[in-house]
């Protein structure tokens, strides 16, 4: 800050964020001397650099030591396996239909369900990172993503895109491409290289995603929420 004060006549930043101390599994400090350290490099060598970082938000809970575990990040490798499989099932299904944006009033229980359940991840990761809770913003977006759209909604888009009619699967791929869209915009903070990926070949922008605009304001829809939540339990 005093450099910044001194040659550019403003403070380059004014917020601090201290993490928490990083312990090996057992809760021990890392030290060279003991040999429990580890080297990042290779972390990313063994799981990807997108995991290795989930890791790390995942764990940044504010004060609290973070434990951290090896099989936590080959964990989160299987996160992204699961968004990078759900994206080749919705190519794989999409055939010739148009990507475009859902209309809502045509939509089934489950399509406005996942829609409503997306905004309500998108704010609340906006406002888990607004207050450096990294670790509340990323099991957020990860639970969305593993239990909520590939667990559930995927599951019951299966029987429309398999025995449907062409107009029922053009709303549930439209649907399911705006979902996967604002999703790996939502995961871009976190898992920058593959989400960048899909950005460009799965939807073909010839800008990063870096400059896209993230999903505020989606609509929320109560009723189709609490329907859902009687046919879940």
């Amino acid at each position: 800050i005093m450099m910044g004060l001194k040659f550019m006549d403003e403070a380059p930043f004014r917020d601090v964020y201290i993490h928490a101390l990083v312990r090996d599994s057992k809760g021990q400090k890392m030290s060279k001397s003991k040999g429990n350290v580890i080297d990042p490099l290779l972390m990313i060598d063994k799981y990807g650099a997108d995991a290795f970082r989930f890791t790390l938000a995942a764990f940044a809970a504010q004060g609290r030591d973070v434990r951290f575990s090896e099989e936590r990040v080959e964990g989160y490798r299987h996160f992204i396996n699961k968004l990078w499989n759900a994206t080749k099932f919705i190519l794989s299904n999409s055939g010739s239909c148009e990507r475009q944006r859902p209309e809502i009033e045509s939509l089934d229980l489950a399509s406005r369900w996942i829609l409503s359940r997306l905004a309500f991840t998108a704010d609340e990761v906006n406002r888990n990172l607004e207050n450096y809770r990294f670790n509340d913003a990323a099991n957020s977006i990860y639970h969305f993503v593993w239990h909520e759209f590939c667990d559930w909604y995927i599951e019951f888009t299966k029987p429309v895109l398999y025995h449907g009619d062409d107009e029922e699967k053009a709303k549930v791929i439209s649907c399911l491409f705006f979902v996967l869209e604002k999703t790996i915009q939502i995961l871009h903070p976190f898992i920058p290289h593959v989400t960048e990926e899909l950005w460009n070949s799965v939807f073909g922008y010839s800008e990063s995603i870096m400059i896209s605009q993230y999903p505020l304001k989606l609509p929320k829809y109560p009723g189709a929420e609490e329907d859902m939540g009687y046919i879940i339990n």
